[in-house]
């Protein structure tokens, strides 16, 4: 048997088998109109979980379970003392989810571990896939929650202890789906962390861009916004004489608007809830309930938006009372730029367009960035929608962003040897067309 190191540059992920195990993990939840309901630790998530482990078990992965549900899929490498080299997102997905999002970052860590086993190549470090409990947040609160107490953001007994409309908690929860594993959260060292994801936005669409190279992570602060004039008669009230609170969110929602257009191009401004009181046709609104969403790419700029939200809303005429209070804050995260700039050679050595871009969104791989070096790949997704059920992404620009994240991971992770014979490649090769 011929053993020698084998030419990884010309390796190619499955692009169809991609794609089938997207569609087939989709069937699980699936929804009338195309899109995917699995919400966190329900028995569709067990289900979800079940066929990913399945797959890495037949390709003699170990599979562990750690005491939030984070499942970790590993295949060995040469020297079981490296950290491993890691990719990774999660498949819980809203009400109302597609296909993609999420779930395309666990399969092509899926399909590099294939491609791997296909082609009998053997790495230096091991390389594992995860799948994180609990990120889109939409059964449970806090969002990205397994990720955050693998990282230390917040502590596991936060995480457990949190429960649903229903007042199940997050403990009993994965008890029931047989996923509340023994292993302690966090505290192994991780060479590098690779999430694949759909951008989830118009950007790379609209630029005919494959890839997008992500520097990180927009911060964000989210406020609490009341607004308190006085409801009167909308009749007999003149004009002038008026303390409508409406009108005041009014300019508050144009002043929002404004800031983020003002610190372009990556700040963004959105007034996404408001709640009127009384609520009646011809009462004027005396209180006003809204919500303020900043984000920018670092912390100077999200400061100065910060402030000129103050400034601005102590400014609005009108005679009312503002209460703004910030309830959330997550500081900007920038990517590791060594991975960053090996995403980039591989897409360039792929001939593949590529862009930098951020990400407006969180991601697990935010926390993971607090631990481990840290990247993302961006592929297109269709007319920039997610968290829909329409959301879509074409096979090619999935399998193109698998290929990119399989020379990531090899570069990362050193070939060791094959053990495949010339012969033996030549069928692994045909077993993957």
């Amino acid at each position: 048997m011929d053993i020698s190191l084998p030419d990884t540059k010309s390796l190619r992920v499955n692009g169809p088998r991609l794609w089938e195990s997207l569609m087939t993990l989709a069937r699980i939840g699936a929804t009338d109109k195309g899109g995917v309901r699995r919400l966190a630790l329900t028995d569709l998530d067990r289900q979800g979980r079940d066929l990913v482990a399945g797959w890495a078990r037949e390709l003699g992965c170990s599979v562990r379970v750690d005491a939030i549900g984070n499942m970790f899929m590993r295949r060995a490498g040469r020297r079981a003392d490296l950290p491993p080299v890691m990719a990774g997102s999660h498949i819980d997905t809203q009400p109302t989810g597609g296909k993609f999002d999420g779930n395309y970052g666990v399969l092509a860590g899926i399909e590099v571990l294939r491609t791997l086993h296909d082609h009998g190549i053997h790495t230096e470090a091991p390389v594992e896939v995860a799948v994180w409990t609990n990120e889109e947040g939409s059964r449970f609160v806090p969002v990205m929650m397994g990720s955050g107490v693998y990282a230390g953001a917040f502590t596991l007994d936060h995480a457990l202890d949190a429960v649903d409309r229903d007042g199940v908690s997050v403990r009993n929860a994965l008890q029931d789906i047989g996923y509340a594993g023994a292993d302690a959260v966090g505290g192994q060292a991780v060479a590098a962390y690779f999430e694949a994801h759909i951008e989830q936005g118009p950007v790379l669409e609209a630029a005919d861009i494959v890839i997008g190279l992500v520097q990180g992570a927009l911060g964000q602060r989210w406020y609490d916004l009341t607004i308190t004039g006085m409801e009167a008669h909308a009749g007999p009230t003149p004009m002038a004489l008026r303390h409508d609170a409406l009108l005041a969110a009014a300019d508050v929602v144009k002043l929002v608007n404004r800031i983020a257009l003002d610190h372009a191009p990556h700040a963004r401004g959105t007034v996404g809830c408001l709640d009127t009181y009384p609520n009646s046709r011809n009462v004027i609104p005396g209180q006003v309930k809204m919500t303020v969403d900043l984000r920018a790419a670092d912390d100077a700029t999200l400061d100065r938006m910060a402030a000129a939200l103050r400034a601005g809303i102590a400014a609005v005429p009108g005679g009312v009372a503002m209460d703004l209070r910030e309830v959330v804050y997550f500081p900007p995260q920038a990517f590791a730029p060594e991975l960053i700039g090996m995403l980039g050679e591989g897409a360039r050595a792929l001939g593949l367009s590529a862009m930098d871009v951020v990400s407006g969104a969180g991601h697990d791989a935010v926390y993971l960035a607090r631990v481990a070096p840290t990247a993302m790949i961006f592929v297109p997704c269709k007319d920039g929608i997610s968290h829909n059920e329409i959301e879509d992404a074409k096979p090619e620009h999935l399998e193109a962003g698998c290929n990119v994240l399989l020379q990531a991971m090899l570069s990362k992770a050193g070939v060791a040897q094959t053990a495949a014979s010339t012969a033996g490649q030549s069928q692994a090769h045909g077993a993957a067309a």
